[in-house]
């Protein structure tokens, strides 16, 4: 079964020219010119991959973006000519997976659709056997994108919290080099970015940890980077 990539954008002529790359490379693909489209496409489509478009008609991708992720964790790469760094936190931080400034080479857009593919599959392989990590007392469920105590309502994440999260826990005790998640999490554009990494990993230590000081399970590698130590003590 072909892989189905709504294109959400304004911009006839990308779309066009997007349409037809991704169709010879055997993608099922759809297309929306605003933003409200984009949702009703997403809906009625169901699409496996989401190109989005930060600056559309009747509704930016902001705000797909906080509508979709109200009811679905379909992988969404924003593709926007906006290049400010807090443009890009604030699309990621509204549940974007991935973020491509324009204009862009179609060789790294393509990799990029790839590697948001292989991480869906993944992730929709664990719901058939180990769905679930843990986290000390924690539970991380991988499939509803939760973090829950023993008792309590789950602990509230913020979706670039999560993404950090989520590529820590499924690679358990391997060392995860600062490039390395930076890439993954911000984009190959934040790959030096390190205060990013830092004011997350604190935030998800204080939210996770037992003692936040002194964590036992997101372990800092000194100089290197971090590691998920499940079994750690």
């Amino acid at each position: 079964m072909s892989t189905k990539v709504l294109i959400a954008d304004d911009d006839a002529q990308l779309v066009r020219a997007l349409a037809v790359t991704l169709a010879a490379r055997g993608y099922d693909v759809v297309t929306a010119r605003d933003g409200r489209a984009a949702l009703d496409a997403v809906i009625t489509e169901r699409p496996d991959l989401v190109l989005l478009d930060l600056g559309m008609p009747r509704l930016d991708g902001i705000g797909v973006l906080e509508g979709l992720r109200a009811w679905t964790q379909v992988p969404v790469l924003v593709l926007s000519g906006r290049t400010d760094s807090s443009d890009k936190v604030d699309a990621l931080d509204a549940g974007a997976d991935d973020y491509v400034t324009k204009p862009f080479q179609m060789d790294e857009l393509l990799a990029r659709l790839r590697a948001l593919g292989r991480r869906q599959a993944a992730v929709a392989a664990s719901a058939g056997g180990a769905p679930t990590v843990a986290i000390g007392d924690l539970v991380v469920d991988l499939v509803a994108k939760q973090v829950t105590p023993p008792a309590g309502p789950a602990i509230r994440l913020t979706p670039t919290e999560w993404r950090l999260l989520e590529v820590l826990v499924t690679n358990p005790d391997r060392l995860m080099t600062r490039e390395m998640l930076l890439t993954e999490v911000w984009g190959p554009s934040h790959g030096n970015d390190s205060g990013y990494l830092r004011l997350y990993m604190a935030q998800l230590r204080r939210k996770l940890e037992p003692d936040p000081g002194n964590p036992r399970y997101l372990v800092t590698e000194s100089g290197m980077g971090y590691r998920f130590s499940p079994g750690h003590a």
